[in-house]
């Protein structure tokens, strides 16, 4: 039976790859943080206590006094690219895309701003892709971040007539081609460096207390993360926790309060890394590199070294491929 002529065209069936990262304001400016911080404040998987009396506080206080504070910080890292995170995560969608061919759409997305997870997952049924891999970037998972993400995707296949089938990418935070990226790339960086740091710090990014009380294995999955990189590494690691927000207990270490106390330790250099992200963003790049090399110094230490998260180096990229390529099996016809 031959197709009628007023039927929808329909493109050859394709396999999707879509990276997501958390997000970022289109611009360094107050206005554009607000925008920003108002759909990530919002997100029950974020901000886990009731609306009525998160709202008061989000929009009486919140909304009113961090952007623009917000704003400085992201001006002090923003590229001809613009955001580091976006650009980045572009970058690494590009160089996945040449690695695993033209057989497969590679997009990238953020949970939060620009460009949205429900345009992207649009695009890429548009083009044809009857498959797709989502992929959030968080080696350990989290409710608030890994969750949060998969909630928007399966949003976006919610409102489709014709949904693709969907794979998600497991949470890595001790896979073998993870630990190896990072004890590769890291120890190139600390080759590299003009002194031999006392200690390596690993800074995750912080959650509530409650969080782990609840069941929450991102501490857990950071923990294992950062004893399976040390053995890697053949040297001991410390780990603490950065980004507090608001009153609540958070965990800890947290990272300001272990760089400050370094000194009177006796340890004045510290080589700091971030393994719980995937790209350099304003957590990484202001609140480690340049507050916490200002709480260091002004401890008495001497010497701050950031390394550089995974990026879309040729370590960080292998690991990307072994990983998605793994999570593709069975999709794409053996090789």
């Amino acid at each position: 039976m031959s197709r009628p002529a007023d039927h929808p065209p329909v493109k050859p069936p394709r396999i999707g790859v879509l990276l997501i990262n958390l997000g970022t304001p289109d611009a360094p400016d107050a206005g554009a943080v607000r925008r920003y911080l108002a759909e990530f404040l919002t997100d029950p998987r974020v901000i886990e206590i009731p609306a009525w009396l998160w709202r008061p506080i989000l929009h009486g206080v919140v909304l009113r006094t961090r952007p623009r504070k917000s704003a400085h910080a992201y001006r002090q890292v923003w590229t001809e690219e613009g955001s580091p995170l976006a650009a980045i995560t572009r970058r690494q969608a590009q160089a996945l895309q040449r690695r695993l061919g033209d057989s497969v759409t590679v997009d990238f997305a953020m949970r939060y701003g620009n460009p949205g997870i429900a345009a992207a997952v649009e695009r890429m049924t548009a083009a044809g892709c009857t498959r797709i891999l989502a992929a959030p970037l968080y080696p350990q998972y989290c409710a608030a971040t890994t969750a949060s993400a998969k909630d928007a995707v399966f949003a976006a296949m919610a409102g489709l007539r014709r949904q693709p089938a969907l794979r998600t990418l497991p949470p890595y935070y001790d896979d073998p081609h993870y630990i190896e990226a990072l004890r590769a790339n890291l120890s190139r960086q600390l080759y590299d460096l003009d002194f031999e740091p006392q200690r390596i710090l690993l800074s995750f990014h912080g959650m509530p207390q409650r969080t782990l009380l609840a069941g929450d294995p991102y501490h857990c999955h950071c923990q294992k993360t950062a004893r399976l990189l040390g053995e890697a590494l053949g040297r001991p690691v410390d780990v603490a926790f950065q980004s507090r927000f608001g009153r609540a207990k958070w965990l800890e270490p947290a990272t300001d309060a272990t760089l400050a106390a370094y000194p009177a330790q006796g340890v004045q250099r510290i080589a700091i890394a971030a393994p719980g992200f995937s790209a350099d963003c304003l957590e990484t790049l202001e609140e480690l590199g340049i507050r916490g090399r200002d709480t260091l110094l002004a401890a008495g230490g001497t010497h701050l070294a950031r390394l550089d998260c995974l990026n879309d180096s040729p370590e960080g990229m292998t690991m990307l491929e072994q990983l998605v390529a793994r999570e593709l099996d069975g999709w794409r016809p053996a090789t």
